[in-house]
């Protein structure tokens, strides 16, 4: 190979390098402001109790908290919450949805 053919290929490999940099980097903007946009409704939805029950959960079970999280943006986009989710609400929102997974984990052996 010569210097030139090995420059050729230094070159576009570098251009792939750069296109996956910056793909990366428009991911990550997409997924931040995607993450504000849904902080944003949740605070607009929820109570500061409720919030701060919901974030508690994000720590142990952030699947679940997440689960929780779009349900609650479902609500609101379907004009379904009238005012903000109270703590109250939130817990028997929980209980709800947690029964719903234990029926589904059940298992026969």
């Amino acid at each position: 190979m010569s210097d030139e053919e090995l420059e050729a290929i230094r070159q576009r490999k570098l251009a792939q390098l750069r296109d996956q940099a910056l793909q990366e980097q428009a991911d990550e903007q997409a997924s931040l402001e995607a993450q504000a946009q849904k902080e944003a409704i949740l605070r607009r939805i929820l109570t500061p109790e409720a919030r701060a029950r919901l974030t508690n959960i994000k720590l142990v079970k952030p699947q679940f908290a997440e689960q929780i999280e779009l349900q609650l943006i479902q609500l609101a986009s379907a004009g379904r919450l009238r005012s903000k989710m109270t703590d109250e609400q939130l817990k028997t929102l929980l209980k709800q949805v947690q029964g719903q997974e234990r029926e589904r984990k059940i298992t026969f052996r």
